[in-house]
């Protein structure tokens, strides 16, 4: 989590912050990196989560989210369980 501001952690961690996309049985879709992307424009910090059904293992989930952060020029914030939070500056 390198150089992320301190108000841009409190946003993310802020209890009352939703998740704003959810990865499906479709997982890692062209049409899922179009949407990240649009909410990654409009918005400071986004959270995802993927269903529990995409992968069990932990060490893939961390793949999957340090391969999203790559794709959508983006910085994974935090990830704990299913969900990951991004920011772009």
């Amino acid at each position: 989590m390198k150089d992320v501001p301190a108000t841009i952690r409190r946003m993310a961690h802020d209890r009352d912050f939703r998740v704003t996309l959810r990865i499906g049985r479709s997982g890692l879709s062209d049409a899922m990196y179009d949407e990240l992307d649009a909410q990654l424009t409009s918005r400071k910090v986004v959270k995802i989560k993927i269903n529990k059904g995409l992968t069990d293992e932990r060490e893939e989930r961390r793949q999957i989210f340090d391969e999203i952060a790559e794709r959508t020029g983006s910085v994974l914030v935090d990830a704990r369980g299913n969900v990951a939070i991004y920011w772009r500056k």
